[in-house]
């Protein structure tokens, strides 16, 4: 055999080679997206139905907040009348009632009744950090 010879059929065994390697990681290949295939398939087929639920919930819930955001209103409208209610008591009937207490305490005082002064307070004596009331100290001195 001559050296052309040996090196043809060197290059054609590292050709059959990588031919070889190839066809594996295309049949590999041709593995992952089969899977790969199936798996998409299974995820679309589960997530239409979670999608239209997830809409149908969304709608729900939109109305719902319709219904709370007219309830808030009410309550607003509520709020304020009440509002305008209590002004309107306090006007009416405040600056009447300020002048008939006013007019009872003056009665009082051209009467000459006023309410009784508490008796003067009893005088406590501080004994090694207690207090003690003026009777018992009495009691003690005697």
């Amino acid at each position: 055999m001559s050296g052309g010879e040996v090196a043809g059929i060197i290059v054609a065994v590292f050709w059959a080679i990588l031919v070889s390697f190839l066809a594996v990681v295309l049949a590999r290949l041709a593995q992952t997206l089969r899977a790969t295939t199936r798996l998409v398939a299974d995820v679309t087929e589960r997530a239409v139905p979670l999608l239209a639920d997830a809409s149908t919930t969304v709608r729900s819930a939109r109305t719902q907040l319709d219904k709370v955001d007219a309830i808030t209103s009410d309550v607003q409208e509520v709020t304020s009348n009440a509002s305008a209610l209590s002004s309107t008591v306090a006007s009416a009937f405040g600056g009447p009632l300020v002048k008939v207490a006013a007019f009872g305490y003056g009665v009082r005082k051209a009467l000459g009744r006023t309410e009784e002064v508490p008796a003067r307070a009893t005088r406590r004596t501080v004994i090694v950090g207690r207090t003690v009331p003026a009777a018992r100290r009495r009691k003690q001195k005697d």
